[in-house]
């Protein structure tokens, strides 16, 4: 399988962000952002694997600037590293005043996504050819990311493990 560039997957779309995606501050609703951030993110993937893909987790979100009615907000996504069947990708969230062109970074992600076959069952994917030294500091530093998650994915399981599956909630038996 050819290695493919970082730039092949790039996935870029810019929205208005209109009263009824806001919240009662007058601010994108952050569950909404992370639809499209989860959607062009997919869009990257696919790109890069060229097979169906599926969400396998998201790393934390902090939001370091409000996005307001009537500004623009553009996600940009780009695979930035690659294990057998899974894929690390980026996303840049910026928003702009549409009034005044000011520009700010509202806050990134990492997502990642694995491939699949149609028969359901997980498909190697290319690896990555970094080239920008923005793509490059991603891909150098993507390996510990992928083991923290793969650490937390274990925490993770050990907790739902101990979880209870009566009514939510129940705490009277």
């Amino acid at each position: 399988m050819q290695p493919k560039k970082v730039s092949d997957s790039r996935s870029v779309t810019s929205l208005h962000v209109l009263p009824s995606d806001t919240n009662n501050h007058g601010t994108f609703f952050g569950g909404k952002l992370m639809m499209y951030v989860d959607n062009i993110a997919a869009i990257a993937a696919t790109r890069h694997a060229r097979r169906l893909v599926v969400t396998a987790s998201i790393d934390s979100v902090d939001f370091l600037h409000p996005i307001k009615a009537g500004s623009s907000v553009c996600l940009e996504a780009i695979v930035t590293w690659t294990h057998r069947t899974s894929m690390e990708v980026f996303v840049k969230i910026i928003t702009e005043d549409l009034m005044t062109g000011e520009r700010l970074l509202c806050t990134t992600c990492f997502l990642t996504f694995v491939a699949i076959g149609k028969d359901g069952k997980v498909m190697p994917v290319p690896k990555v050819i970094p080239e920008s030294d923005e793509e490059k500091m991603l891909f150098q530093s993507a390996e510990k990311r992928y083991l923290h998650r793969k650490l937390r994915r274990e925490e993770t399981k050990n907790f739902v493990s101990r979880l209870t599956l009566g009514k939510p909630w129940d705490h009277e038996k």
